[in-house]
């Protein structure tokens, strides 16, 4: 029996494309044909996956994600949302504040309700746990943040690769005692951040000793990034940059260097992740751009894949970040 992989295979091109394809959503004419045409080579029928919903006595999904104010959650719910309209089903959002507790009651809530599906950005590498739902046959899939132990198939993002590129760009453009404002230990996407940047200054030549000085942990959030940030300022020698591995910390950092009056480029500035309206900011703020809606469109047909009965080995799937430097980096000079 095909899949909807199968036919992605077949055509070139991602689940989510053949989704909107077949249900109606806009994609390019040739992107169009070629999955018309895969799907008609292998018996692909696009009402598969809603009959298996009708089966079940929920067509209703969870979505579980860290903080729903945060704009990067917010673009990948409705890439989510989109994606699981287009087969009749329902998106419950559920926010869990990074609260690996909170987070295990709505996972019970999920498997109460007979929910079709779960999606779940985990609270913690180390805490969370999906066994419950896996053990009742709930399908669940990873978005953005993977459990470490979990053997769930996941969407993520190469953060990593993302956080070197931005430190990087950050040393070639003349900056040296660069800093990395990042979230709590044991948060999968902190803890790969941190890893990219401090990579990066290593291959710079830049001493262990010296990352860790300049390295400060928060909570996630404007508050979080506003106290790392004057902590830092408050160093003999305070850093020259700073690489803000979370875009709602990215907003506390400017506070923070604005009142200390350490404005950027002087004071070098690049968010892992957009905040609103990141190019007219004064100066215009360098950043790496998350797929966020890919994220959650990619995540929710992997979903579909499996609630329509999917049997294919385990997947992760890992978007690529795009550099866009702006003048928040233009060099220290």
């Amino acid at each position: 029996m095909a899949t909807i992989s199968d036919v992605a295979r077949a055509a070139g091109v991602s689940p989510a494309t053949v989704s909107r394809v077949l249900n109606g959503g806009r994609v390019t004419p040739e992107r169009a044909r070629r999955v018309r045409e895969a799907a008609a080579a292998l018996g692909f029928s696009p009402n598969r996956v809603a009959r298996s919903l009708r089966t079940r006595r929920s067509s209703a999904i969870a979505l579980l994600v860290p903080d729903i104010a945060n704009p990067f959650f917010t673009a990948l719910a409705r890439g989510v949302e989109d994606t699981a309209q287009r087969t009749g089903l329902s998106v419950v959002l559920c926010n869990t504040d990074e609260d690996v507790a909170k987070e295990r009651r709505y996972l019970q809530v999920a498997v109460a309700e007979h929910m079709a599906g779960v999606l779940v950005a985990a609270a913690s590498r180390t805490r969370t746990d999906l066994t419950e739902p896996a053990a009742r046959g709930i399908p669940v899939v990873a978005v953005d943040r993977r459990p470490r132990t979990a053997e769930v198939d996941a969407v993520t993002v190469d953060n990593r690769h993302g956080a070197q590129e931005a430190t990087a760009h950050l040393v070639a453009r003349g900056y040296r005692r660069i800093a990395c404002l990042t979230g709590p230990a044991g948060v999968s996407t902190a803890e790969d951040r941190l890893a990219g940047h401090r990579a990066a200054l290593l291959e710079a030549g830049v001493r262990e000793e010296h990352v860790r000085t300049y390295t400060r942990r928060a909570v996630p959030r404007v508050e979080g990034g506003y106290a790392a940030m004057r902590e830092l300022l408050a160093l003999d020698e305070p850093p020259d940059a700073v690489f803000a591995a979370h875009n709602l910390m990215t907003v506390g950092a400017l506070r923070a260097l604005r009142e200390a009056g350490a404005e950027p480029p002087g004071c070098g500035v690049l968010s892992f992740g957009d905040i609103p309206f990141a190019s007219l900011v004064h100066p215009s703020l360098s950043t790496v751009r998350l797929p966020a809606y890919e994220l959650g469109e990619a995540a929710a047909a992997l979903l579909q894949e499996r609630i329509a009965g999917s049997d294919m080995p385990l997947r992760t799937l890992v978007l690529r970040t795009t550099l866009e430097p702006r003048d928040s980096t233009a060099g220290p000079g």
